[in-house]
C-alpha cells in the first residue's frame, strides 16, 4: 500500500506551493475548504461501499444526484415550503435512489469486470432521459403547477432556478464564528454521521460481505453468500447516500443548475477519493476526508496561483481539470501496477487460482 501514498504526498506538495503562489490568507482558504468539504463530503463517502464490494469506481452517483434533483424540481413545482419541501425532496429522491439503485445493481450484475465503463454509460444515458424529460416533458405530458419555474413558451424548465427558500436552510442551524473563521457546526456534524454510517456498514455482517465478495467471488459463493444480491445492496446505498449528498450541495449553493448540476460530481468525487489515497480495492471514510482536504484546497488556491505566477488565471483553471482526471488516471495506472505485483487485496483471488492450478 506504500506506493498510494504517494498520491496524498503529491497533492501536499502541490497545495504548498500553490499557498505560496496564491498569496492568500489562511482563514480564507480555510473557510473555502470548510465549505466544500460539506457540499461534497457525503458524495465523496458514496463511492466507498461499492469499491468495498470489488465493483471499483462507481460513477453512476450521476443518477443519484439526479434523483435528488428531481425531488427539488417536484417539492418547487408543488409550492411546498422551507422544511416541508426539505422533507419532501429527501423522501423524494431516497424513494428514487433506491428504485435505481436496484436497476442499475442488476444491470451491473450482468457485466461483472466491466462496472467502470458499464456505470460511466449509466450515467450518461440517465442525464439523457433526465433532461429530455423536464426539457421537453415539461409543459407537454406533465402539466406544471408552477409557472414561474417554466420558460417563457410553456415547455421545459428554466435552466436556473432560484431556491430562495431553501438557500442556507442547514448551513445556518448551529453556525458558530471563530475569529474570521466560519464553523457550520450542524453540516459538519451532519457529514460526520454519514461518515459513521458508512464505516458502521463495512463492520457489519453485511460490510464483511462486501469485502469477501471484493476479493473473490468464488469465495463467497462457497461461505453461501448471494454475490448478485450484495452487490445490489452496495449500489443501492451508494446511489442513496449519494442522493442526499448532492441535495446538501444544491442548497449550500442556493441555485439550480437545471440540467447541468449532477454534470462532474462523479468525476470530482472520484478524484477526491483517489487524492487521499484510496484505490481500486481499497477505499475507506479516512481516504475520502483527507482527500477532500487536499483535492479541494488545490482547487482553491490553483486560479490565484496562475495568476500571480503567469498573469493568467485561466491557468488555474485548466490546471483544476488536469487535476481531476489525472489524480484518477494516476490512481488507475497504480493500481494495475500494484494489481500485478500481487496486491495483498488479490491473494485470496490468486490462491484460488494456483490451487485449480
Amino acid at each position: 500500500m506504500a506506493v498510494f501514498k504517494r498520491v496524498p504526498l503529491i497533492f501536499v506538495i502541490l497545495c504548498c506551493v500553490a499557498f505560496y503562489y496564491a498569496d492568500m490568507s489562511f482563514p480564507f482558504v480555510l473557510n473555502q475548504v470548510i465549505t466544500r468539504f460539506i457540499r461534497d463530503g457525503v458524495m465523496v463517502l458514496a463511492l466507498i461501499i461499492p469499491i468495498r464490494a470489488g465493483m471499483g469506481v462507481n460513477f453512476s452517483i450521476v443518477v443519484g444526484a439526479l434523483c435528488a434533483q428531481v425531488g427539488l424540481i417536484l417539492a418547487l413545482d408543488l409550492g411546498l415550503g422551507s422544511i416541508s419541501g426539505l422533507v419532501f425532496m429527501a423522501f423524494t429522491g431516497v424513494t428514487l435512489s433506491v428504485i435505481v439503485g436496484v436497476i442499475i445493481g442488476l444491470c451491473l450484475n450482468r457485466v461483472k469486470n466491466r462496472e467502470m465503463i458499464t456505470t460511466i454509460i449509466i450515467g450518461f444515458l440517465a442525464t439523457s432521459i433526465y433532461q429530455l424529460v423536464f426539457m421537453v416533458g415539461y409543459g407537454t405530458v406533465i402539466s406544471p403547477s408552477n409557472p414561474e419555474i417554466m420558460l417563457s413558451r410553456g415547455i421545459g424548465i428554466r435552466n436556473m432556478v432560484d431556491l430562495e427558500l431553501f438557500r442556507n436552510l442547514l448551513d445556518t442551524l448551529w453556525l458558530l464564528q471563530v475569529g474570521k473563521i466560519e464553523i457550520p457546526v450542524f453540516m459538519i456534524l451532519l457529514v460526520a454521521a454519514f461518515a459513521v454510517g458508512v464505516h458502521y456498514i463495512t463492520m457489519t455482517r453485511l460490510g464483511k460481505q462486501f469485502t469477501v465478495v471484493g476479493q473473490d467471488h468464488e469465495k463467497a459463493m462457497t461461505l453461501g453468500i448471494n454475490v448478485g444480491r450484495v452487490r445490489i445492496k452496495a449500489i443501492v446505498i451508494s446511489t442513496l447516500i449519494a442522493c442526499m449528498g448532492h441535495l446538501f450541495y444544491i442548497l449550500n449553493i442556493g441555485m439550480l443548475n437545471v440540467y447541468t448540476a449532477q454534470m462532474n460530481t462523479d468525476i470530482f468525487s472520484c478524484a477526491a477519493l483517489f487524492a487521499g489515497g484510496a484505490t481500486l480495492v481499497n477505499a475507506r471514510v479516512g481516504h475520502a476526508f483527507l482527500g477532500i482536504l487536499l483535492f479541494h484546497s488545490l482547487f482553491i488556491l490553483s486560479p490565484q496561483a496562475g495568476q500571480n505566477v503567469f498573469g493568467n488565471p485561466a491557468l488555474g483553471e485548466y490546471f483544476r481539470s488536469f487535476v481531476a482526471y489525472g489524480t484518477i488516471g494516476l490512481a488507475l495506472i497504480l493500481n494495475a501496477k500494484h494489481r500485478d505485483l500481487g496486491h495483498p487485496n488479490f491473494s485470496v483471488s490468486n490462491q484460488v487460482i494456483k490451487n485449480k492450478g
